[in-house]
């Protein structure tokens, strides 16, 4: 393991647990993807902060999108539980995973170029 991937993964345990655990405390039940504004607030700002890490992070950008839809699935455990259902939330988490590794590592790969074309 790299000290750029362990300061990768570090940052965005940090950042998507926050994030997490902030909209599962506003979420009646505790479980992120039950929030009512979840498609329209929260998952766009889940693809900002993909974003932003995969930009901080280039060489591992997928990975930032992937860790931060996948904590999703500890937080809902720890805030209400674990049920049957925690499979299926971890599928969920993992499809809604895909787009956000797409766009963090579409912002890697866009700051990859921007700091070639500066040298």
């Amino acid at each position: 393991m790299t000290g750029n991937l362990l300061a990768a993964s570090a940052v965005t345990l940090k950042v998507g647990v926050v994030f997490w655990v902030l909209v599962a405390w506003r979420t009646p039940g505790g479980e992120p993807w039950d929030a009512p504004a979840f498609w329209t607030v929260v998952y766009p700002i889940a693809l900002v902060i993909a974003t932003v890490l995969g930009a901080c992070f280039p060489r591992h950008a997928w990975l930032c999108g992937l860790l931060l839809m996948l904590l999703q699935v500890p937080v809902v455990a720890v805030m209400s539980g674990v049920d049957p259902l925690l499979l299926a939330g971890l599928v969920y988490a993992l499809v809604l995973a895909v787009p956000a590794m797409a766009i963090a590592a579409a912002a890697g790969a866009l700051r990859r170029r921007l700091r070639s074309a500066s040298v």
